[in-house]
């Protein structure tokens, strides 16, 4: 299955209903779709984890190309349940069983959001603006968010593809940089986890090629990462700064010849049992090696 939505910020369009009732089903299974009724999100998961990405009604607010993780400790698909009952008044960000959303993305990359490497510091390109669903399947789901934002005169625009897998705590991603139209050859590019104001305690391993956290969110740990090919890193920086939601740890690596980058991202939370302490954690990390290659 098929759909390509490519739209401009006023012309939007709901997935096949078919689709979104099957992802209703209680079996354990990958799923992601368009929320428009929600700002234009772009959610997916599989029967680990969950994330979202902030679309073009948010466009003039602070979020950017972040993503945000819904904690999650069911197998089974949750998006849709949670945005229905959360218009109902039943909100997601009160865990009522299943999981909830208390992660907080705000102007960061959230878990895994890219941003330009300029001057010392992170240049997010803004919310996407188009997408297009590849896959949505039990086993796998894949997709596409198109983001840009002018930066100095010059425009950026990337094209990230995101897999996930079922069992897999990690998705894929693949993304594709250009420059005022052209492929963006060797642009440094950062991929940031957030350390929410320097709560989160931060981590590294160079040789295996990623970045953590771990952090404890109302009474619970959470472990966040990103990583990538270790020969692929250009540096491992932690940056601090009194500013909120901009304080990071990041990877920073060029884009290849065809202008881009691959990494993984995800997270481990306490509450669904698996992943309990930072040195769990960080054993995952390193058990699970990097997949993508240019």
């Amino acid at each position: 299955m098929k759909i390509q939505i490519i739209f401009p910020v006023l012309a939007l369009a709901f997935l096949d209903p078919a689709s979104i009732a099957a992802a209703n089903d209680l079996k354990p299974a990958t799923f992601c779709r368009f929320v428009q009724e929600r700002q234009d999100d772009f959610a997916w998961e599989n029967d680990k984890v969950a994330f979202r990405a902030y679309g073009p009604a948010l466009r003039a607010g602070k979020e950017n190309s972040g993503i945000d993780c819904w904690l999650k400790r069911v197998p089974y698909p949750v998006i849709d349940k949670w945005y229905t009952e959360n218009k109902k008044g039943k909100s997601y960000h009160k865990d009522h069983g299943e999981g909830y959303d208390p992660y907080h993305v705000g102007s960061s990359a959230g878990t895994g959001g890219t941003g330009i490497w300029l001057d010392g510091k992170r240049e997010p390109l803004e919310t996407f603006t188009g997408y297009e669903v590849i896959e949505s399947a039990p086993e796998v789901s894949r997709f596409k968010l198109s983001f840009e934002r002018e930066i100095g005169g010059v425009v950026y625009r990337e094209e990230k593809t995101i897999t996930i897998r079922l069992g897999e705590r990690l998705f894929e991603a693949r993304s594709v940089f250009t420059r005022d139209g052209k492929i963006a050859v060797g642009l440094p590019i950062c991929i940031g986890v957030t350390t929410h104001d320097g709560k989160a305690e931060a981590s590294s391993n160079t040789n295996e090629g990623w970045i953590a956290c771990w952090e404890t969110i109302e009474g619970s740990g959470l472990g966040t990462a990103a990583r990538m090919e270790p020969s692929r890193i250009s540096e491992i920086k932690e940056v601090e700064s009194d500013e909120r939601d901009q304080s990071h740890i990041f990877l920073i690596a060029n884009t290849n010849d065809d202008g881009a980058i691959d990494y993984r991202a995800g997270y481990g939370w306490e509450k669904a049992g698996e992943i309990t302490t930072r040195e769990q954690w960080e054993t995952y990390l390193n058990e699970h090696g990097q997949r993508d290659a240019d």
